[in-house]
């Protein structure tokens, strides 16, 4: 048998169908972005916050669940046939939507968006970090997430458009049934798995085996649990501007074609920026970017409480999308590098449940607040809480990485004086970005 070879270049082809493929899975998620809260609002007359987000809430908990067992069923049963079986879970989506005569079909759709996302995205993650191995890990995960997050803004950008156009029903979900055949016919004909170069790596790999995978990952090991309490906020504050920004701006007079413009722009930044960022993490201190991202995010979030203008949400929806793409990328690198290949699978599985945990509590929390204090308290609040987040990165965190640069020493031009760098100067760092 051939040996299989790792690296970004070595496997170009399957990794851009892989990212294609992901672009379909971000696609089916941005279908409702936009439109989702207007139909509970002007078809089935739902007016409590927490029972309009509860379709998030019920996607947030199922995908959790969903990205724990992947992490176990891609090794027991194969990377490829959990991202066909993610797509097999899609089918139904679509039509649930259009012809949902009240909210608990939705509730029903957005099960299986959770069951499609969680096995979909995990496979198409775990399946680019095995191909890229230990050089690019960054990178890989950059354009990952970027063809996700752009795909998420492209769908909540046509959504909003069509429904302004024909309606909120049928005619947005006819995207959904194209992403659905897409994505199902090229990962059962066109996707091969990744086992091999799981075997391969491990052969060099000096990462130790991790004893207690499920602890270690959520808290005990100060590296991976910096990261997953990071990933719960950063999709709590997710889950609140999924479900309450579009609520913010309709109380703000903006029509709905305007809405879905300014949400979008905050995905269209994550995901193009993950291009930039994704590469960052493969040369900066992972501690230092995350620790940026959160809190740009969290002073992102609080200065909604000013916003009146268009121009103002939007600025504000793209440096909400910017202190994203700075973490996101970087979570998984990180989760990537601080675990054996062995491990990779089931830790990623893991800190993705309770990341995406963060739906569902961001959903309730959120919805609870600004039913009782109002949207303007439940913003603040959650601002709050994801500023306190990159404190706790910033106090327990190591920037473990040898040759890895801190950004402000990259910043003053002068070289690292700490583990995170022990040899590069400035100039060196500026012919890498530029490579």
């Amino acid at each position: 048998m051939e040996q299989v070879k790792l690296g970004l270049r070595e496997n170009w082809k399957q990794f851009s169908l892989l990212v294609l493929i992901n672009a379909f899975v971000g696609g089916m998620v941005g279908l409702e972005r936009t439109i989702l809260p207007q139909i509970a609002e002007k078809e089935f007359d739902l007016a409590a916050k927490t029972a309009i987000l509860s379709f998030i809430i019920v996607f947030g908990i199922v995908k959790a669940i969903s990205n724990y067992f992947a992490g176990s069923l891609a090794n027991r049963f194969g990377r490829k046939n959990l991202l066909v079986f993610g797509w097999i879970m899609a089918i139904p989506i679509p039509f649930l939507l259009m012809f949902a005569p009240n909210w608990n079909w939705v509730i029903v759709a957005n099960v299986f968006l959770g069951i499609n996302q969680g096995l979909a995205w995990s496979s198409t993650v775990v399946m680019k970090i095995d191909l890229v191995g230990e050089k690019q890990r960054g990178l890989a995960m950059g354009i990952n997430e970027s063809a996700g997050y752009l795909a998420v803004a492209l769908f909540a950008f046509l959504s909003g458009y069509i429904a302004n156009q024909f309606g909120l029903r049928p005619y947005p979900f006819y995207l959904g049934i194209l992403l659905v055949i897409l994505g199902l016919l090229g990962s059962y004909f066109f996707i091969n798995d990744t086992r091999q170069h799981v075997i391969q790596e491990e052969q060099t790999s000096r990462v130790p085996r991790l004893q207690q995978i499920f602890w270690e990952t959520t808290w005990k090991n100060r590296n991976l649990g910096s990261v997953t309490q990071a990933g719960l906020i950063n999709n709590l504050n997710d889950g609140m501007v999924w479900g309450i920004f579009p609520m913010l701006l309709a109380s703000k007079g903006f029509e709905l074609q305007q809405i879905g413009l300014i949400i979008a722009i905050y995905p269209a930044v994550w995901g193009l920026g993950q291009l930039l960022t994704g590469k960052m993490s493969d040369k900066f201190c992972k501690k230092d970017m995350l620790f940026s991202g959160m809190l740009l995010q969290g002073i992102a979030l609080i200065l909604l409480i000013w916003a009146e203008t268009i121009v103002q949400f939007m600025g504000i929806s793209a440096l909400l999308g910017w202190g994203t793409a700075m973490v996101y990328p970087t979570f998984l690198s990180t989760l990537a590098e601080n675990t054996h290949p062995l491990d990779r699978a089931k830790s990623m599985g893991i800190f993705r449940l309770w990341r995406d945990l963060g739906y569902a509590i961001g959903a309730l929390m959120t919805g609870i607040l600004a039913d009782y204090l109002g949207i303007l308290s439940a913003v603040i609040f959650i601002g709050i809480l994801t500023c306190l987040s990159a404190v706790i990165i910033k106090v327990r965190m190591r920037c473990g990485e040898g040759d890895s640069i801190k950004i402000w020493d990259w910043v003053v031009g002068k070289k690292a004086n700490s583990t995170c760098s022990n040899s590069h100067k400035l100039i060196q760092s500026m012919e890498y970005m530029v490579a």
